[in-house]
């Protein structure tokens, strides 16, 4: 018998409906049934109390309350930018769009920044390309070349003191006492010589000097050495012996300041030799036991000055490439021309192999045939028994096959000749005379 939530079953009160404890307490429970005595198939679970769900409250209208941003017209204007970018925040965007539906200049300047937004690329790179000074320089001269152009045989110097001058601008004030080793070959040996980065422009300033004082220029090393003239006639020194003497009178060591008159000298050297003309092209530099025409002297600067840069590079981890492949010709087409003469003077010394044919007007006597492979190579035929011969593909005796760098390393003495990896054929006492005389060209 059940009623309506009464008795036993109900709500846990008696016969006289009296509570078994307190109203509203939590009612027990009476014994159930075991379940093996109901078909479960046929029970259906009470269902599970769902907690009730509070109804989403809408976002509060804060723009009802929130004050329009109120701004002077310069500021809006100096906004127009960073609205055409977007990269205003909400108040200030809407006083702008405010101020553009009334004022017809803004308006009109804030859609040429729209428009010009939209070319920019961002997902470009922002660097500048490395070659967009050259490409403009070879376009400007295109149009309207140099009144006064720099001679084909001083463009070799030019290139390379700029681009030494780029690498001295990019290093820092530590980096010029940075240590390096200069490496040149000597006789039969490998010789070497330890300074700075700022003691190498000092020693290139101090070479320069050379070319300045046959150009009536000033001499760099009357700067630091009493007695020196700073023009005119003085002591011709051969390189070595002006950079030792300016090393050892320098009161201390050289600094980065050293940059400046060196940039400068090679700046006035090619403003000099481009307003004077072809004829300077023959001028006799003196390199104290050697003499060179200048162009000739420019060529050789240029090759000391690419392959000290290099020594400059590998001291302060800064790369560095070869010049460009017609100014590397010019520079291994120079040694090629001076190599007879350094073969000549290794055989008085009693460092090469005697003269084997006699040089007549009908012989020119034996030649040796360098080939320079890759970058600004070429074929030279070397006379081997008088530097004043001329050397003939038909009287080769021997072939000798580089590279274009390795070759260049060879004449900066920073490799010995026996370890030239090159092709050879034929005479070796030639070949092997030859690559010593290369080597020989190199001093400090």
């Amino acid at each position: 018998m059940t009623g309506d939530g009464e008795g036993p079953a109900g709500d846990g009160r008696e016969h006289g409906g009296r509570d078994d404890e307190v109203r509203g307490a939590r009612r027990i429970p009476g014994p159930r049934a075991a379940a093996d005595d109901f078909d479960m198939d046929h029970v259906t679970p009470p269902p599970v109390p769902q907690p009730e769900s509070v109804p989403p409250q809408p976002e509060p209208d804060r723009s009802a309350t929130r004050p329009a941003l109120v701004l002077p017209h310069r500021v809006l204007k100096a906004l127009l930018g960073a609205w055409a970018l977007a990269a205003c925040s909400t108040e200030e965007t809407e006083a702008v769009e405010e101020h553009l539906t009334k004022c017809a200049p803004c308006a009109d300047e804030a859609l040429r920044l729209r428009d010009a937004v939209g070319l920019l690329h961002t997902d470009g790179s922002l660097d500048l390309d490395p070659l967009l000074r050259t490409r403009v320089l070879d376009n400007c001269l295109s149009r309207r070349p140099a009144e006064i152009p720099v001679p084909d045989w001083a463009a070799p110097y030019d290139a390379e003191t700029a681009r030494l001058d780029a690498l001295l601008r990019d290093i820092g004030t530590s980096e010029w006492h940075a240590p390096v080793l200069l490496k040149w070959f000597e006789g039969e040996r490998m010789a070497h010589r330890k300074t700075t980065v700022a003691g190498v422009i000092g020693h290139l300033l101090t070479v320069d000097g050379l070319v300045s004082t046959a150009l009536g220029l000033d001499d760099p090393l009357a700067d630091s050495v009493p007695g020196v003239p700073r023009r005119g006639p003085g002591p011709v020194l051969a390189p070595t012996a002006r950079t030792e003497t300016y090393w050892s009178a320098a009161r201390r060591p050289p600094t980065r300041a050293i940059r400046e008159p060196w940039r400068e000298q090679s700046h006035t050297l090619i403003r000099t030799v481009s307003f004077a003309g072809r004829g300077v092209s023959d001028l006799s530099v003196s390199y104290g036991d050697f003499a060179l025409p200048l162009q000739d002297a420019l060529v050789d600067r240029a090759f000391e000055c690419w392959v000290h840069g290099g020594d400059i590079a590998r001291a302060v981890d800064y790369p560095y490439e070869t010049p460009s492949a017609a100014h590397l010709n010019r520079m291994i087409d120079l040694a090629a021309r001076m190599l007879p003469a350094a073969l000549a003077g290794r055989r008085r010394a009693g460092l090469a192999g005697p003269a084997r044919d006699l040089v007549t007007a009908g012989s020119p006597g034996r030649s040796l045939h360098l080939e320079v492979e890759g970058l600004g190579g070429g074929d030279w035929y070397i006379p081997l028994d008088s530097p004043a011969a001329v050397g003939s593909p038909d009287h080769a005796v021997a072939q000798v096959a580089l590279d274009g760098t390795e070759f260049c390393e060879l004449l900066a003495g920073h490799v010995p000749p026996v370890e030239t990896a090159a092709g050879q054929r034929g005479d070796r006492e030639a070949i092997e005379d030859v690559l010593y005389a290369a080597a020989s060209l190199s001093r400090l």
